[in-house]
């Protein structure tokens, strides 16, 4: 279990440091209902990485591994083909990010979250997690590596959870800042916003390039044992 750990962590890690889910989450809190629908953001957010991940380990299931408790062919080649799909992305990325980053802009549906219900922060959140062109595949290669182990289902059901939770904590944090910071965390969360706003293509770039390549190596490994 503790291999698969190692494994799960990093992509974990690029699901936390997503600047546009934590972009999110701070513009929510600055709604009229911020709490309660902050709230609502999280529980979307976890819900949505689970389902993902849920849906993974029982689609790959007993198939991942072959006769002596390795992945099996076909979950090498997965992890190829995610990885070239993130590293190519994350060359697109980086060429389409903006030479000044003070010019960054925010996605337009971004302007429209203080106008959305309870229910629709929940959708969207749900939708950010499992959804999302760029958390899905990290979710959809952490859920390969997890299955493919040959773990028991206790203990696959425990590493998904670590996954969740740690991929949860880029908008955990900002909410216990805002549920604990007093009047201070309204200013340390707009800076927080104005950073990940600025620098958000690069960051997601370099992450996805990295475990891209990351995945190209399992893959490799897998197929050519």
């Amino acid at each position: 279990m503790g291999q698969v750990l190692g494994d799960v962590l990093g992509f974990a890690a690029a699901v936390a440091v997503s600047p546009l889910p934590i972009i999110a989450m701070i513009l929510v809190l600055a709604t009229p209902r911020g709490r309660l629908n902050g709230l609502l953001f999280a529980a979307g957010w976890v819900l949505g990485l689970s389902a993902l991940g849920g849906v993974v380990l029982a689609i790959v299931g007993p198939g991942g591994t072959s006769a002596n408790s390795q992945p099996a062919s076909w979950v090498g080649g997965l992890k190829l083909a995610l990885g070239v799909l993130l590293a190519l992305f994350g060359l697109w990325q980086w060429r389409r990010r903006p030479k000044d980053a003070s010019q960054a802009q925010l996605p337009k549906w971004m302007a429209t979250l203080d106008r959305l219900t309870p229910l629709k922060v929940f959708a969207l959140a749900v939708a950010l997690a499992a959804l999302n062109a760029k958390n899905a595949p990290l979710t959809i290669a952490a859920g390969a590596s997890i299955a493919s182990a040959g773990l028991p289902v206790g203990q696959q059901i425990a590493s998904l959870a670590v996954f969740v939770v740690i991929g949860s904590l880029g908008l955990l944090v900002p909410l216990g800042v805002f549920l604990m910071g007093g009047d201070r965390a309204k200013t340390t969360l707009g800076n927080w916003k104005d950073w990940a706003a600025q620098h958000n293509v690069a960051v997601m770039a370099v992450l996805f390039f990295v475990l891209g390549l990351k995945l190209i190596g399992d893959g490799i490994g897998i197929l050519t044992p």
